[in-house]
Formats: C-alpha cells, sequence, structure tokens
C-alpha cells in the first residue's frame, strides 16, 4: 500500500497540505477543567450518521466552474472557513488554482470540465460567502505574500476576535505556517514558523503579520512544531493546537500540541502558553494519547473536546477515526469506530479535515475534507485535466452518546 506522503499529492511545485488526512467524530459531554483535569459525567459519544453535503459541495463546484472571471479561485485545499460579524463566511486555501475553467470535453475527450496548465498557482487564496450561504468573490490572491525566496505562507484556522483585550473593535487574525523548500521527506516543505495575521473589518485587508514561534533553529524538522490546525475558544481563551511533521520523517504518528491566548492577544507572541504536560509554560509538549498528522481538528459543543483524524496504517487513505478528551489538554481517548467519506475516483485520498461549527445545524455537524491523486507521476496534468477533483468536500455528521 502506498505510504501517507503518497495521498499528499501535489504538482510539481509542492501542491497543498502535507498530510493524508480523513475525518471522524467522536463527542463527550462535561465541561471540562482548563487545568487539564477531567471533568465529572464525562462520556464518550459516536457517529451514528452520516450523509454528503451535495449543497455546499456544489456551490463550490459552481463558482470554480464559473467562467465569467480569470483571477478568482478555480480549486484549491487546506479548507478553513470563520464567520464573519456581519454574516459572511471567509474561506481560507493553501495551494489554488486560478485561471479559467472550460466546459468538457478535455483536451483528451474526457467528460470533465478542465483547466489550461499555464494556469496561475499561488500558494493561498481567500474567498468570500454571503450570509445566504453563496460564494461571491476571491480577494486578491496570493492573499499572504511569501515572507522570503523558498518560503510560502499556508493559511490555517481563523478567528475573529478583539483587536486588543477588551476592545469593541473587531479584527479577523489568520494562523499561518511558514514552509521553506526542502528535500526528501519533506519535498512539500520544512515547518518553519507559526505566524498571525491581522485582518480588517469589514474590508478584510491584511493590516500586519506577527511571527509567534520561530522553529527554524530546532535542528530536527520532524521536532518542528506549526500550530493553528485548529482553534477551539472557551471563556477569556483561546486554545491553539498544533501537530508535529512526524509522518514526514517516517515515524508511526505524528504529536499534537496545545497553546492558549487571552482573547484579543492571538498576534502577540509573548501572549502564547503552550502546555508542557503539567502547566501553561515556554516549552510545548506532546499531548497524550492522540495519533495524529499536522493537519487535524478540534470543536468543542456542549462542554465536548472532538478531535478528527485519519485511521492508522493504510485504512486512513479513506476511512475515518477520531479521539475525544474532557479537556484541551487531555488526556485524549480513542481511536474510536472508524467509518469513510465517498471519493470521486479511484486513485484519490481524502486529508485535512475540518470542522465547520459555524455551518452547523438542527444536531448535525458540517465537515470538510479534501481530495486529491494518490500518484505524484503526472499529478499536475490530472488536475487540470479533471478541475472537479482538486476542491473541498462536505459531509454531515450526527453524533449520539455511547454510555
Amino acid at each position: 500500500m502506498p505510504d501517507e506522503r503518497r495521498a499528499r499529492q501535489r504538482t510539481g511545485t509542492g501542491l497543498g497540505l502535507l498530510l493524508a488526512l480523513v475525518l471522524g467524530a467522536v463527542l463527550l459531554t462535561a465541561l471540562p477543567d482548563d487545568d487539564g483535569r477531567e471533568g465529572g459525567g464525562c462520556a464518550p459519544h459516536t457517529v451514528t450518521s452520516w450523509s454528503k453535503d451535495d449543497r455546499l459541495t456544489g456551490e463550490f463546484a459552481r463558482y470554480g466552474d464559473d467562467a465569467t472571471r480569470t483571477d478568482d479561485w478555480t480549486g484549491g485545499d487546506g479548507t478553513h472557513s470563520v464567520r464573519l460579524p456581519d454574516g459572511r463566511v471567509l474561506w481560507l486555501f493553501s495551494d489554488t488554482y486560478l485561471g479559467q475553467v472550460h466546459g468538457p470535453p478535455n483536451p483528451v475527450g474526457e467528460s470533465s470540465a478542465w483547466r489550461d496548465t499555464a494556469a496561475p498557482l499561488v500558494r493561498n487564496s481567500a474567498v468570500v460567502m454571503d450570509a445566504g450561504g453563496r460564494l461571491r468573490g476571491t480577494l486578491p490572491a496570493p492573499l499572504f505574500a511569501d515572507p522570503a525566496q523558498d518560503q510560502w505562507r499556508w493559511p490555517v484556522a481563523a478567528r475573529v476576535e478583539p483587536r486588543s483585550p477588551g476592545s469593541s473593535e473587531k479584527v479577523v487574525r489568520v494562523l499561518l505556517w511558514v514552509r521553506t523548500t526542502g528535500q526528501s521527506p519533506w519535498i512539500y516543505g520544512v515547518p518553519t514558523a507559526t505566524e498571525v495575521a491581522t485582518l480588517s473589518l469589514p474590508g478584510l485587508r491584511v493590516e500586519s503579520l506577527a511571527k509567534v514561534l520561530d522553529q527554524s533553529l530546532v535542528p530536527d524538522p520532524s521536532r518542528r512544531i506549526l500550530f493553528g490546525t485548529t482553534l477551539v475558544e472557551r471563556g477569556e481563551w483561546t486554545y491553539v493546537f498544533g501537530g508535529d511533521d512526524g509522518r514526514a520523517a517516517s515515524r508511526p504518528s505524528s504529536s499534537a500540541y496545545v497553546a492558549r491566548v487571552p482573547k484579543g492577544r492571538l498576534g502577540e507572541a509573548s501572549a502564547w502558553r503552550y502546555w508542557d504536560g503539567s502547566g501553561w509554560g515556554a516549552a510545548p509538549r506532546p499531548l497524550a494519547g492522540a495519533q495524529v498528522g499536522s493537519a487535524f481538528s478540534v470543536l468543542r459543543t456542549g462542554g465536548t473536546y472532538v478531535l478528527f483524524t485519519m485511521a492508522a496504517g493504510a485504512a486512513g487513505l479513506t476511512s475515518v477515526t477520531s479521539y475525544w478528551a474532557c479537556s484541551p489538554t487531555g488526556p485524549w481517548h480513542g481511536p474510536a469506530k472508524d467509518f469513510s467519506p465517498s471519493l470521486p475516483a479511484s486513485g484519490v485520498a481524502a486529508y485535512n479535515p475540518q470542522a465547520h461549527p459555524e455551518l452547523s445545524r438542527d444536531g448535525r455537524l458540517v465537515l470538510s475534507y479534501d481530495v486529491n491523486w494518490l500518484e505524484t507521476t503526472g499529478a499536475s496534468a490530472s488536475i487540470n485535466a479533471n478541475v472537479s477533483l482538486y476542491r473541498p468536500r462536505f459531509v454531515t455528521v450526527r453524533l449520539t452518546r455511547t454510555r
């Protein structure tokens, strides 16, 4: 079976996130303590049903196929979202294709929409959805410029928060992963730093960029930690989860980490504190129990902490698993029973699970996952020959308490 690196397929330019992740879910019911102790009454939940969300999946297909503009989003991965105060949703993507999409048949006679092989590829993009759920436009791309030669920025989780603690003015904070061109096994970039961008509201103009954790001097790239794969808010704290690149170095799994930051201070490196196994300090330590990739997802619902990731081994290319905890610091329990989201074709894999609670309703949780080819040879031509593959897909899941 192909290893996980082959599930993170990209073009020769290093397209996409360094993961092969699928999704799953478990839920617990007790309010956790912020110091890491488990709260009373904590109980696991499991996914009892899931279904495709054709409306959301179809909206990205409609927007990507719209040929009225040639400078907007036509496909991307690394799907994250944040609800803005005026009801709009800002969607953030990592490696992104722009350009024009042509209707079928493609140049080799297949019945799929296609893109010219010279279509622009940028390292990040942002697309705005209106309050009614319709995608309306792409912000100037790339939204976040490369920090230096042979480096780039991938946006991950984002939150609306006060410009400073107690301020009535709101801004958008976007976590960014900085990667640097590297050799095998880091052919999709060596982890380098975590940054935070501040965007204005309502205009979504990039105001500033701040480095909050520099990892460039950590000798072993597999031990470098990038934060921001997901954010969870509770009270006056924002919990920021991260991971290392253990899987790139052929370790059995990557490790998960968590930091916490007072609301309004995500862009201040001095405000970050990392879970060190017994308290909040300056040196992050792995969370106990969870085997993850660096782009897992966590959310809190009714006192519940839920971690979505891929199944272990080859099953992780198609199957779902999860971990649960009574606190963001763990210990995490699992993995739970697997389930498998649908894939659009043979020879592809799903990765980068992300929860979208701002879009969830009626007791069902919206999750996205990205799709790409397993094989790297000819991946760029295949992505352009069938534009429908390199786009997010959505499912909804229902969770039920198991005891």
